[in-house]
């Protein structure tokens, strides 16, 4: 929940106004109920009306909505919808890396491509990774590096406190520069891929919608926090990442902490992609496809993607936009509150459907922004 996009909250602030306080608070609550639902399509009820696992993935939800159409044309869609999302989250961490570092020894007489490949060769690591336990490993550390961002940079804001002012809040806001809030908003809380292997992964799973709350609430606070504190320091003068604010010392601190998140934050999507992609080629248990050599080479071919994407790829930030705006969304609204009327329609109470409905609605409206404002953006650029 605490990604990079938390370091672009303030700027959405500054584009948004007080909606964006409450957009903040918002989408805590919305992801917050789809992770719920999502999880809810998992289970059926058996004969004593007790709850039991019926599914395990995104993938068997959505191939239980499309049976009738094809068995598996659900879960094909799913698939690809998170693999697409996966890849591009991975390489956006790459080009990421790559502009930390030439940002932050910017004497170094290499280009941020050569600074891409370094930090790729870090991360060569990865193709050995077989549990998820190891990637909780190195997200607990991704979360320990964040929050020393976190704290570097509201400190600084707390010494700064006689700037603050209200009046810095815009009451009017530009429509366009609206919507490019509310992705940066939305798309911070986004979890929903990962939400069925984590459930299944529980000591306890029962435990799980109390989970959900809990660190929703916190991530909405922290979040609310942090925009607000730096927003209220800087004002207009807000850029987009709030880091390039901060005095230059500071700034190359939390930029080389960014690269360690960054570095540390790949392996989880990387993980689940090469998961995905494995489990789909093997599903004919064919023995070649079983052997740990082939398991290897299917990771260190997603490895070597990632990286020649990231190069050779133009106006990446542009088409990482257009294929959050289609992917995320649906992943984080659209699929879930389908399928949970899908699957749940008879025992959905009036509200229940109403609540549905009404997020499908926001997450297809949002969804169709996001794909206009990244088009026009593309265009813009090739003219």
């Amino acid at each position: 929940f605490q990604g990079i996009f938390v370091l672009g909250l303030p700027y959405a602030l500054l584009h948004s106004g007080y909606g964006g306080l409450f957009l903040i608070i918002l989408a805590a609550a919305l992801c917050c109920y789809t992770g719920k639902i999502l999880i809810a399509c998992l289970y059926e009820e058996n004969e004593d009306g007790q709850l039991i696992r019926a599914r395990d993935t995104y993938e068997d939800i959505a191939n239980a909505c499309c049976k009738k159409l094809s068995p598996k044309l659900g879960g094909i869609f799913v698939n690809v919808t998170q693999v697409m999302e996966l890849i591009m989250t991975c390489i956006l961490y790459l080009v990421v890396s790559g502009n930390l570092l030439s940002h932050s020894f910017p004497y170094v007489p290499v280009t941020e491509k050569t600074w891409s490949v370094i930090a790729f060769v870090t991360l060569l690591p990865c193709v050995f990774i077989k549990t998820l336990k190891i990637v909780s490993k190195l997200s607990q550390l991704c979360s320990l590096v964040h929050f020393i961002i976190i704290l570097v940079v509201m400190i600084y804001c707390l010494t700064q406190i006689h700037r603050w002012s209200w009046a810095k809040f815009r009451l009017s806001v530009e429509f366009e520069d609206f919507l490019v809030s509310v992705g940066v908003i939305i798309f911070s809380y986004t979890s929903q891929i990962f939400l069925p292997t984590l459930e299944g992964n529980m000591k306890n799973p029962g435990e799980f919608r109390c989970m959900l709350n809990w660190t929703h609430f916190f991530a909405c606070v922290l979040k609310t926090t942090f925009a607000l504190t730096a927003f209220l320091t800087w004002g207009e003068e807000t850029k987009e990442v709030i880091s390039d604010n901060l005095p230059s010392f500071l700034q190359t601190l939390v930029n080389l902490c960014l690269l360690t998140k960054a570095l540390l934050s790949y392996p989880l999507p990387f993980f689940a992609a090469t998961e995905i992609v494995y489990a789909c080629i093997t599903r004919g248990n064919h023995s070649n496809y079983r052997s740990p050599l082939f398991a290897l080479g299917v990771r260190g071919s997603f490895l070597l993607l990632t990286l020649l994407m990231a190069m050779f790829i133009p106006h990446f930030a542009l088409l990482m936009g257009l294929t959050g705006s289609v992917t995320g969304a649906a992943m984080t609204f659209l699929l879930p509150s389908l399928f949970h009327l899908k699957l749940k329609w008879k025992k959905l109470s009036f509200l229940e459907k109403c609540a549905d409905i009404t997020i499908f609605i926001l997450g297809f409206l949002c969804s169709i922004a996001g794909i206009v404002c990244s088009i026009k953006g593309l265009l813009e650029v090739f003219r």
